[in-house]
């Protein structure tokens, strides 16, 4: 192996390492992350650690690439398992995996979709991975190509710059419904995630599922 190889490797474990250390502290301190308690616990000095994270921001926003893709591909990996003509059974699948994603890891989900981090502002990086699932809702509901009465001009407008700047071809309606599914999604799972179905519902799962099969019925998906 060439010596650029090598040193190339060598970086991106160490990068690894760094991220594996500030996502336990992200479990047990919450987002305000300190990278010389990152450096302390990886035994190295904190100057050692600007050489692969440059600021705090840089490592928060190496994080939430991380996350945003590593739920993107449990959403994808359980809507791949579904037959493609089962529209209903890949949406449901989706929002199963995000689901699944944000119950085992908690204080990532918490970073994307928790309280904003004081005085970090997310970078252009973040935009793209944050989209992920939203665009595989939306290829579902693409396949399905339902109709719906149209939407108030100003919101129709919005949809047309959303959907122009990215390139698609969907209807401003569908868009519409996707988005309606896609934050109802997140808002039902923050719930969930930060406890505020503490008594109040106790069949979480069949909650959960009750109220995708809602939003795939508004996103005008077959039974």
């Amino acid at each position: 192996m060439s010596a650029p190889s090598l040193r190339a490797r060598v970086r991106s474990e160490m990068s690894q390492e760094i991220k594996a250390v500030a996502r336990r502290h992200l479990a047990a301190d919450g987002a305000n992350l300190s990278l010389r308690a990152v450096a302390r616990d990886l035994g190295i000095v904190a100057s050692a650690l600007y050489r692969y994270f440059p600021s705090r921001d840089a490592l928060l926003t190496a994080l939430i690439i991380d996350a945003y893709d590593d739920l993107a591909a449990a959403a994808g990996t359980a809507e791949s398992a579904v037959p493609r003509d089962d529209l209903r059974g890949r949406w449901i699948a989706v929002c199963r995996g995000v689901r699944e994603w944000a119950l085992a890891h908690p204080a990532e989900y918490g970073l994307i979709y928790g309280s904003p981090v004081p005085g970090y502002a997310a970078p252009p990086d973040t935009v793209e991975p944050a989209t992920k699932v939203i665009l595989l809702l939306a290829a579902i509901v693409a396949d399905a190509d339902p109709s719906f009465a149209a939407v108030p001009t100003a919101v129709h407008q919005d949809l047309q710059r959303l959907t122009a700047d990215r390139d698609g071809t969907m209807p401003e309606e569908q868009l519409d419904r996707v988005l309606v599914a896609w934050t109802h999604l997140y808002g039902t799972l923050n719930f969930e995630v930060f406890g505020r179905l503490t008594l109040m519902i106790e069949v979480r799962s069949d909650y959960f599922d009750h109220h995708m099969h809602l939003m795939a019925d508004l996103a005008g998906l077959p039974h």
